[in-house]
């Protein structure tokens, strides 16, 4: 569970009705612009634990995404409600994904707590992750961009306002991640398979 403060045109209410088209927008940009020609596989990384309504959404993300990525032979989803990614083990499976995957391109996902005026908001930024800040945890920073969803409101009693988060707001949340990142990296192949195509017909 993660921290978050500062809000741009990087971020997406998911109570707009186009909040899955604007989000895998954005989410295809930051694809695009960090995946070099030095990255080969891509490894989402859902970070949290099914034991806190509010620090779920990294789980439920990696549940919903691990069912709709079958198509992508170079995408692979850890953190998932039978097998969450949380603080006691992410430090061995990001030691894992780094040792079994070659040259992987990493997208953290974790819930943060935030204002309440913006609660409900998904963001996409560059670089890693910091784990854990939001409920004052040191953890390994993680991620080539990584995704936040402010869940709840944050500053006081960080675990009760995680155990006191709506679940319907969480599986929407979940639901438009997955989502936007299912189109985006639909559209990120196509292009990739496009020029591959070119290249063959020069």
């Amino acid at each position: 569970m993660n921290s978050i403060s500062k809000l741009s045109e990087n971020t997406v209410n998911i109570n707009n009705p186009l909040a899955t088209s604007y989000f895998s927008n954005i989410f295809l940009s930051y694809l695009k612009n960090n995946y070099t020609s030095c990255h080969d596989e891509i490894i989402i990384l859902c970070i949290g634990t099914d034991r806190s309504t509010g620090d779920s959404l990294g789980p439920l993300t990696g549940y919903k995404i691990k069912k709709i990525l079958n198509r992508f032979e170079k995408v692979h989803v850890y953190g998932t409600l039978n097998e969450p990614v949380h603080a006691k083990n992410l430090e061995e499976k990001i030691e894992n994904i780094y040792s079994d995957h070659k040259n992987p391109f990493v997208i953290a996902i974790d819930a943060c707590l935030g204002k309440v005026d913006r609660v409900g908001y998904i963001t996409v930024s560059q670089g890693p992750i910091k784990p854990g800040a939001g409920v004052k945890k040191v953890l390994p920073p993680v991620g080539d961009i990584h995704i936040t969803g402010i869940v709840n409101l944050g500053g006081f009693m960080e675990y009760i306002v995680l155990q006191n988060t709506r679940l319907n707001l969480v599986m929407n949340m979940a639901e438009t991640i997955s989502s936007a990142i299912y189109f985006g990296l639909w559209k990120f192949y196509k292009e990739i398979n496009k020029k591959i195509e070119q290249l063959n017909l020069s």
